[in-house]
């Protein structure tokens, strides 16, 4: 059922441990959103984090962020938790629930609704139990699915508890946002969601790149004029198997390629990348600040999108909505099943060559770097798409229905139980909003 729009806008508290200044992953969307709903009108809260992601520890730029503070008209509460130096699961999950706890610690006032956001699943779960026990809507806002992301990395121990958790929450959710058609579809039919889902895209947060001379950058970044620069950036972890890109660089340099593959970014697997064999033939560079990383997207030959084989319906790269900024040529590295494969498809972004094929992307790379007019259409084709698609004004719009329609089906449920009883009959003593869960 399609949300109803909510004539008036109502309050609003956000839960997510990721939010500006953050500069990747799921930050610049919940940031964007709660803005957006401030500028239509939504009195709109948030609790989060201090800035920890990509890098996995708060910068010290970072740390003397107010607890408190009003900005662009959102009111941000800021916790400070548990975060991992080097994440694994345990430890992982010891960060979500750190955050949650202390979320849970602090004033909530009294919201129309509560959005939490999963990532991070466990906080979420506990946060959505507070909202349910005080008659809450909840909408929760999906932009990883753990329980595919735990069988697509081969399952283990705790699958069926973090599948159990996941199902949890989205029953006690009034609604689910989802970031991409085919999460709705896999949310529905294989993890048998009945709450209502509404598709809500991540638009391309960043702005079309400016004019201004490829040449300088490059020079400034180390990277020569007749080399074909193959970037990758944002995150560093697992899910992204990187190991394939310095497998190419390797391949690469072997037979003499003018292919160079950059990775810019952070994470939790770039110490580990950094020490493999082969590792000097890739540049790694730090993550950069908004102009410098717009500038090195327009100067780089292809952007490189890489994911671990066997990824196929658990996230949708939140770079992708950049690149296509970008108007440059995008090259995926994934398999034919994953959502990344129809999102490029969808777009004419570029070429898809197999996960884990490091030949095959160098060959790809080389192949696009020869055929300049080529490069350029998919380019075009990519921006064109994030101005279809991906803006910012419909994704506020779609997010406020949602909202809405969460709050209206609780007054509804409000008005249904506080009605009077007939002659004769019992009166009703359901609460106002549903009982916990």
């Amino acid at each position: 059922m399609s949300p109803q729009p909510h004539s008036v806008p109502g309050s609003v508290l956000f839960v997510g441990i990721n939010y500006a200044p953050e500069p990747t992953g799921v930050s610049p969307y919940t940031t964007g959103m709660a803005e957006g709903l401030a500028r239509e009108g939504w009195d709109v809260r948030v609790i989060t984090s201090y800035p920890h992601y990509p890098w996995w520890r708060t910068p010290d730029e970072f740390r003397g962020l107010p607890a408190e503070a009003t900005v662009s008209g959102v009111k941000v509460r800021r916790v400070r938790h548990y975060v991992p130096r080097v994440p694994s699961t345990i430890k992982r999950a010891l960060f979500e629930v750190s955050f949650g706890a202390r979320a849970l610690m602090c004033r909530w006032d009294d919201p129309d609704a509560v959005v939490v956001v999963s990532p991070a699943l466990l906080a979420s779960r506990l946060i959505a139990l507070r909202a349910r026990m005080r008659r809450i809507p909840v909408v929760t806002w999906v932009q990883d699915i753990y329980a595919l992301g735990v069988q697509e990395a081969g399952g283990g121990t705790g699958a069926g508890a973090i599948g159990a958790v996941e199902a949890g929450l989205l029953a006690a959710s009034e609604r689910v946002v989802v970031i991409h058609r085919r999460f709705r579809a896999a949310l529905e039919q294989q993890l048998g969601v009945t709450r209502p889902i509404d598709v809500v895209r991540n638009w391309s947060h960043v702005p079309e790149t400016a004019p201004h001379d490829p040449a300088d950058t490059r020079r400034r970044l180390g990277w020569r004029e007749d080399e074909i620069v193959v970037l990758h950036t944002g995150a560093i972890g697992a899910k992204q198997g990187l190991e394939n890109v310095v497998e190419a660089a390797v391949i690469a340099r072997a037979q003499g390629s003018r292919v160079r593959f950059v990775l810019v970014g952070d994470g939790g697997q770039r110490a580990a990348l950094q020490q493999r064999e082969g590792a000097d033939a890739v540049t790694f560079i730090d993550p950069l600040p908004e102009a410098d990383y717009l500038q090195a997207l327009a100067a780089a030959d292809v952007l490189l999108v890489n994911e671990r084989p066997g990824l196929t319906e658990m996230s949708v790269p939140s770079k992708l909505t950049s690149y296509f900024a970008a108007g440059r040529p995008v090259l995926a590295a994934v398999d034919t099943t994953s959502t990344t494969f129809a999102e490029m498809e969808a777009a004419g972004a570029g070429p898809i060559v197999p996960a884990a094929a490091p030949a095959a992307l160098v060959t790809a790379a080389e192949q696009l770097a020869a055929d300049p007019q080529r490069a350029a259409r998919y380019g075009a084709a990519a921006q064109s798409y994030r101005r279809r698609i991906l803006t910012e004004e419909a994704a506020v719009a779609a997010f406020s229905r949602s909202l809405g329609a969460a709050i209206a089906s609780v007054r509804s449920t409000v008005r249904r139980t506080s009605s009077p009883a007939r002659p004769g009959g019992s009166t009703t003593t359901l609460s106002a909003r549903r009982a916990p869960s």
